[in-house]
């Protein structure tokens, strides 16, 4: 009889470690994809203040380039184009995470699309970089064309500190979104391998 209700004992208090244990996993479950939405939300705000910089570089482009510098139209249109495709392709990578439903469903789908949108944005780079080469050296002829050498070499002294400050936070800002991304895919994988 002893045996019996130690028995009986010893079941029932399995039963409440294994209620406990599902509730913790609930728990972690429901913090992990509230963490994994957080990092989503960081990553979707910074791209549309890049969008929205790259829409003001429009009006303020033709104030410092065509006004103040008096570099030609054409200069001023293609630097145009560069910041629409720039908006665009960051427009275009921000649709594939920016659903709220994202990580509230399907993490396969949720991985998938992450891994898509990191994979984008590293890849931007391989087209930005070459363009934004190109795009400086049209400015280095703008500028030759419009000024003395001495007005030249203060211009592009001042282009270079630019471009150096430029290049510091967008590459910072590009691996930072890498990181993250990669954060997201681990933590999914993490969730998805204990299901």
């Amino acid at each position: 009889m002893n045996e019996n209700f130690e028995l009986e004992n010893m079941r029932q208090q399995m039963q409440t470690l294994k209620k406990k244990l599902e509730k913790q996993e609930i728990v972690n479950d429901r913090m992990m994809r509230r963490s994994m939405r957080n990092e989503v939300n960081k990553i979707t705000r910074r791209y549309y203040a890049l969008i929205v910089v790259a829409l003001l570089m429009l009006p303020f482009g033709y104030w410092s380039f065509v006004v103040l510098c008096h570099f030609s139209i054409s200069f001023w249109l293609a630097t145009c184009l560069f910041m629409l495709i720039c908006a665009g392709a960051t427009y275009y990578n921000m649709r594939n995470i920016n659903d709220s439903g994202l990580m509230s469903h399907n993490l396969v789908e949720a991985r998938k699309r992450m891994a898509s949108a990191k994979k984008f944005d590293s890849q931007w780079l391989l087209y930005g970089i070459p363009m934004l080469i190109l795009w400086f050296g049209w400015f280095v002829y703008e500028a030759y064309n419009r000024y003395g050498i001495g007005e030249f070499i203060a211009l592009m002294f001042a282009g270079s500190v630019g471009g150096v400050i430029g290049a510091i936070c967008g590459f910072s800002m590009h691996f930072k979104t890498q990181r993250q991304y990669q954060a997201i895919i681990d933590q999914i994988e993490d969730l998805t391998a204990e299901g």
